[in-house]
């Protein structure tokens, strides 16, 4: 290649087919995207044995259920910066490590009160994984097949859950519910040496900081198996910005308001998903259903996402991709809507479940793929942390208006109405952000020379 070359990162990567390398980075974030789904969801499986052998109640072990996700937000806080400051590997690697120890620590705990620390600081791990993992695969993904992949990345966190269920049930009545923490941490830790290997950093990012064409020359050639010399100019063409600090950009004229959509997008959606898959068992109970049919039926709600987040991603690469993901929020909202409508003894109740999931969930799925693109590379880690973030304290009120509301004597079919209105309100607030800026408008270039 002719050395007064100048090489578009974004656009290279665009124009070329997926390489091998490139399916191997998407392996490598959906590795840690389900190593992620493990240790979030592992608390639930080993709860009854725990609370057993130290003789405490429910709400006493509430402490422990409510420290990750605090930690959760905390984490997806403070990576995000982070992340565009000392790089989407770094951060990335050091949050899978921190939740993998963290998660050992946990299992040799002996009071409630030092396993909610542990949680809290597994918490932050967690919080980090995920939007270093999406931002990572935004970057080295092609437009044309950016949300698929990164959809396909998230089916890990579903995939995750189900694991760490399948070993509790063995190793539980075999060895004991710490052995369920020690098998949930060393999965990530034998991860981490992988990724210290095989994953790259992001050249986009290292564009806009500035790093020499070689170092990015030769990552790209690795990545993409492109010949480049180390002589070509290599920029990144990003929005003009107010400012070089990345919280400060997620507020800056152009993209206050898409911020504050996709807070309220998120918080709407992950409030329907964690009330419905929290409360809708014990609804279902309450309605006069078996203990194992109310289990089964909110299962078809994690099926239903699965297959929704993929073929939402699909969609989202052929078409605008906030106009699906609004009209999934709306699919959802009438699913609670008619679910709420016809009871829990319908004959279409799982059904029903298995399309509200793969609505809303396959919309949140879809959101995630979605904001990467929303923001520029000195802040992108921020805007997609900082929405998780903002959005888990829908997670935290969808989980507590939940028992809050059956408290008040709330019935089955006003809960679930109720959701229609969170999930029409995600679905306005995503259109909002779609006719804000987004990182492809008034474009200047950072270059690495």
């Amino acid at each position: 290649m002719s050395g007064s070359k100048t090489v578009d990162i974004k656009a290279f990567i665009d124009e070329r087919h997926i390489s091998a390398y490139q399916w191997l980075v998407v392996a490598l974030c959906f590795l840690a995207v389900t190593a992620d789904g493990m240790d979030v969801a592992i608390m639930g499986f080993i709860a009854p044995a725990i609370t057993h052998q130290w003789g405490i109640s429910r709400p006493e072990f509430g402490l422990v259920m409510s420290a990750a996700p605090i930690g959760l937000v905390i984490g997806a806080l403070f990576a995000g910066p982070a992340s565009d400051k000392i790089g989407r590997k770094t951060v990335l690697i050091t949050s899978v490590f921190l939740f993998g120890v963290f998660t050992i620590l946990t299992a040799f705990t002996e009071s409630p009160v030092s396993m909610a620390v542990l949680r809290v600081l597994t918490g932050i791990g967690l919080g980090a994984a995920m939007p270093n993992s999406t931002t990572l695969l935004s970057e080295y993904s092609p437009q044309r097949k950016r949300a698929l992949l990164i959809t396909i990345m998230f089916t890990g966190f579903n995939l995750g859950s189900a694991l760490i269920g399948f070993a509790a049930g063995w190793l539980v009545p075999n060895y004991g519910w710490r052995a369920v923490l020690i098998f949930g941490g060393a999965i990530p830790l034998v991860l981490v040496p992988l990724q210290i290997w095989l994953l790259p950093e992001s050249a986009r990012l290292l564009a806009v900081r500035g790093a020499s064409s070689a170092r990015i020359g030769s990552l790209l050639n690795r990545v993409t198996g492109a010949q480049f010399t180390g002589q070509e100019t290599f920029v990144s063409t990003e929005p003009s910005l107010p400012t070089r600090k990345p919280i400060g950009i997620l507020f800056s004229q152009g993209y206050g308001v898409m911020t504050i959509a996709l807070w309220v997008t998120y918080f709407m959606g992950l409030l329907v998903i964690y009330l419905l898959t929290g409360w809708l068992p014990t609804l279902i109970k309450d309605a006069g259903l078996s203990i194992t049919q109310a289990a089964n039926v909110t299962a078809m709600f994690q099926i239903g996402g699965t297959i929704g987040a993929v073929l939402v991603g699909w969609f989202m690469d052929k078409v605008r991709p906030a106009r699906v993901i609004g009209l999934a929020y709306i699919g959802g909202g009438i699913c609670v809507l008619v679910l709420g409508g016809l009871g829990a003894l319908s004959s279409s109740l799982a059904l029903l479940v298995f399309a509200a999931g793969f609505c809303m969930s396959g919309a949140q799925t879809g959101l995630n793929a979605y904001a990467p693109g929303r923001y520029p590379t000195a802040a992108r880690a921020t805007g997609v942390s900082w929405m998780l973030g903002m959005g888990r304290f829908g997670s935290i009120f969808g989980s507590a208006i939940g028992g809050a509301l059956l408290g008040l004597g709330w019935q089955f079919g006003a809960i679930l109405g109720m959701l229609a209105v969170p999930a029409i309100l995600a679905a306005l607030a995503i259109l909002v952000s779609q006719r804000t800026r987004s990182n492809e408008a008034t474009p200047q270039v950072s270059a690495a020379h």
